[in-house]
């Protein structure tokens, strides 16, 4: 008799940094939420023969709450998404060496950064309020609320074929290029 092939989840616990100017970065790896799986060929449309996909929830901790819209609050926005951009980019092109199709979605366009863009954009508060279950503040703009650092988030969002356990490892490695240390590696050096 025949059995069909079973594979376990891979369960990474979230992975906790801390920057170079004390603010706490948060990345957990998840499969993708039913929307995205739905509309995975819409949104991504050099994904649709990916054979599996991951996605990396990437938050940062903001200076500022981010619910309103002034020149400090933007320059901020700003700020984090160019960070989120360039640890982004050093994660996926070292991936992407490894034969694993990976590419970051732009927080401001939500559009793929190094794919063909599909038909649709991706919304990253979405996807964190689907995977992790955070509560969404609407204004202006949907603002995610972090239990602990409130609207002070900035969230970003890696895909990828790679399993989760060689995710993990390679943004654990690229983290420290970029000032991101692990949070018990860096109590230990304060301590």
């Amino acid at each position: 008799m025949s059995y069909p092939t079973v594979y376990a989840f891979e369960r990474v616990s979230p992975i906790h940094l801390v920057g170079n100017l004390g603010q706490s970065i948060q990345i957990s790896i998840h499969s993708p939420s039913q929307y995205i799986c739905t509309n995975r060929e819409q949104i991504f449309p050099d994904w649709k023969n990916a054979l599996s996909l991951w996605m990396a929830i990437v938050l940062q901790q903001a200076r500022f709450e981010l619910v309103e819209t002034t020149p400090e609050i933007e320059a901020e926005k700003e700020r984090l998404r160019e960070k989120f951009m360039r640890f982004g980019c050093d994660v996926a092109f070292n991936l992407r060496d490894r034969n694993y199709q990976t590419d970051l979605v732009d927080p401001r366009t939500g559009y793929p950064l190094l794919s063909r863009p599909g038909k649709k954009n991706h919304d990253d508060t979405a996807t964190v309020k689907a995977l992790l279950h955070y509560a969404i503040v609407q204004n202006r703009c949907r603002v995610l609320v972090h239990p602990e650092w409130g609207t002070a988030v900035y969230p970003g969002i890696l895909i990828s074929e790679a399993p989760p356990s060689v995710l993990k490892w390679m943004i654990e490695n690229i983290a420290p290029l970029h000032d991101w240390k692990l949070k018990e590696l860096a109590a230990d050096c304060a301590g």
